[in-house]
């Protein structure tokens, strides 16, 4: 039998050599059947599970009394043969994901585990955790969104997300920007940089789609500080990465004891609290750069911000009611000021997804641009306004904001207290 081996590992031809019709095969009453001649060509294949594993095309036989019949290419598809490497690529993948050395993400983490679970147990059946288990219930959540997904597609799907980790991360180094002048010294998860006027602050977790911890947080409000008392005339915050930022990082939430949830929640109130007011205060012009997907806290800030710029390919979220949370930010009260109230529902109650388009057609996005001409136009712009005279942009600024002020430090105080007062609620109910 000779045989064309196809290069993805399954065989693509089958031709019986001349020999084979000579032993009676080619008389008028042979089963001719394809899978009959196959199974006598194979001598000693089990017919019945050789037939399982191929699905056979039509092929013809010409039989000419000069010479060997002669047949055609025979595709064949090792179906069962696929389910098997499924299942090893399966098993090799657990390994593989063992060995990366960078921290996919939450996002991802998630997508993993729901996948994993999903190939393993089938559909979710588990009890839905509570409000107040963050990390639960995002685990539950993603689960449970695969639905019906069959245990054969997850195992399919699990192996191929972390093939594609495996690539990324041996094709690149972790994406870092490159040292700049000007930069500052003291922080970790930002790159804090000041030139040609402009202090820019950029989110710097990009393994971890920029989401922010408690120590971002407290260097977040260190930059904006500094920004707002040095020699430049604007300040700029942006991601360094493909995301903006991904909102609040869930190990803010874990390894937290039974014993410290309430101090915790106030600690995390006060902490919020002051994240926001340096926003409100901030005496410069202040304009985000978005670089892509946003979410939650980072979303809702926006509105304090003076300019938005976004990439095509950014989006806007702030799932809050998903999460068991309320709005933040100061979103409750402005949201509904720049979009009008329905639109800022659909954000804020029913967490709907903005595109960069439709929060631009809302007016929390400023203008947007190409993504694959996002930076070389917007930091034109940038460059333009911080020759601008530094202290008429101040004090212009200062007359558009100083009129609510006072009234958004009020919104942020009760924002800040209705998270703690749920969160306390939720504690009691455990």
């Amino acid at each position: 039998m000779e045989a064309a081996i196809h290069p993805r590992g399954g065989v693509r031809r089958l031709l019986p050599p001349p020999s084979f019709f000579s032993r009676g095969y080619g008389d008028s009453g042979a089963d001719l059947r394809p899978e009959a001649v196959l199974a006598a060509a194979l001598r000693g294949e089990d017919l019945l599970m050789f037939r399982r594993k191929l699905v056979l095309s039509k092929w013809k036989i010409d039989f000419r009394p000069t010479q060997a019949a002669r047949v055609p290419v025979i595709d064949l598809h090792m179906t069962a043969a696929t389910m098997q490497v499924s299942q090893e690529d399966f098993q090799k993948a657990q390994e593989q994901l063992k060995l990366l050395k960078k921290d996919p993400g939450n996002e991802t983490k998630l997508k993993l585990y729901a996948l994993f679970k999903q190939a393993t147990e089938g559909p979710c059946k588990a009890p839905k955790p509570g409000m107040l288990d963050f990390v639960k219930k995002a685990k539950w959540d993603a689960w449970n969104s695969l639905g019906n997904l069959s245990q054969d597609e997850a195992r399919q799907k699990y192996a191929e997300l972390i093939s594609s980790l495996v690539s990324a991360e041996s094709a690149s180094q972790k994406k870092e920007a490159s040292p700049e002048e000007g930069r500052h010294d003291g922080y970790e998860t930002l790159i804090v940089t000041t030139k040609n006027n402009i202090t820019k602050i950029m989110f710097n977790r990009p393994d971890r789609k920029n989401a922010i911890n408690h120590q971002m947080y407290r260097e977040i409000i260190k930059a904006l500080e500094e920004a707002g008392k040095n020699d430049s005339t604007i300040a700029v915050i942006t991601g360094n990465g493909d995301y903006y930022s991904s909102g609040n990082d869930l190990s803010n939430f874990t390894n937290v004891q039974p014993g410290e949830m309430e101090k915790m929640a106030k600690d995390g109130a006060v902490l919020l609290k002051d994240f926001v007011g340096h926003f409100i205060d901030f005496p410069k012009p202040l304009i985000a750069v978005v670089n892509g997907p946003a979410i939650g806290i980072c979303v809702t800030v926006l509105a304090l911000c003076d300019l938005v710029y976004a990439s095509d390919r950014a989006t806007f979220h702030s799932p809050f009611s998903q999460l068991g949370q309320s709005p933040e930010g100061c979103s409750s009260y402005l949201f509904p000021k720049i979009m009008g109230l329905a639109k800022a529902s659909e954000m804020l109650l029913f967490n709907k997804k903005l595109t960069a388009a439709e929060a631009c057609a809302q007016g929390l996005v400023t203008e947007v641009f190409p993504d694959r001409s996002f930076q070389k136009e917007v930091w034109a712009r940038l460059e333009a306004y911080a020759s601008l005279p530094k202290n008429s942009l101040a004090v212009s600024k200062q007359l558009l904001r100083s009129m609510e002020k006072e009234k958004l430090h009020a919104v942020n105080s009760r924002e800040c207290e209705v998270l703690m007062e749920r969160t306390l609620v939720d504690l009691l109910l455990i």
